[in-house]
């Protein structure tokens, strides 16, 4: 068996499980399109779909790559520093996250922000789009914030932990 899986990892390059789940995910992926393919408005749901793959992979990733640079820069750079360098707790992910949540949520909010979904959220809620530029940015404010106060409680952490090995040695 041990034989059997190494060569599978050497042909297909990950483990059944992988193109087990990979299968599964077409498998649903049909199922869905089966049951929409009877709607008139299906062809305009994989042309929107095909868009968005594209704008993400040509666009979009481009973008959020190049903006995730200096992070890792400044990351790399901070390796550099001596042993006395206060402990490390990354905080990149700190800042990628709420960062990623922020962008998630502009990109979903994009018309009503902009007042042109106004009348389809009028008509599906009963509201106004008045005061969700508001609503975003002090959204925005609390994933920033809770993310810096779990990042604080992180480096309290290993300022204690540090403070500890460095007594017991």
């Amino acid at each position: 068996m041990a034989a059997f899986l190494r060569s599978w990892r050497r042909f297909y390059g990950e483990n059944p499980l992988h193109l087990l789940s990979v299968l599964g995910c077409i498998a649903l992926s049909g199922y869905v399109v089966s049951l929409v393919y009877t709607d008139p408005s299906a062809i305009w749901l994989a042309v929107w779909f095909l868009g968005a793959v594209i704008a993400h992979d040509l666009v979009l990733y481009p973008l959020y790559a190049l903006a995730d640079q200096p992070l890792t820069i400044s990351r790399w750079a901070r390796r550099r520093y001596g042993p006395e360098r206060p402990p490390r707790v990354p905080a990149i992910n700190h800042i990628r996250v709420p960062a990623l949540g922020s962008a998630v949520l502009f990109l979903i909010y994009l018309p009503t922000i902009t007042g042109r979904g106004e009348d389809a959220l009028r008509f599906t809620s009963g509201l106004s789009t008045a005061g969700i530029w508001d609503h975003w940015l002090l959204i925005t404010a609390i994933l920033f914030l809770g993310s810096a106060v779990i990042y604080a409680v992180r480096l309290g952490v290993a300022a204690r932990r540090t403070a500890r090995d460095g007594a017991d040695v």
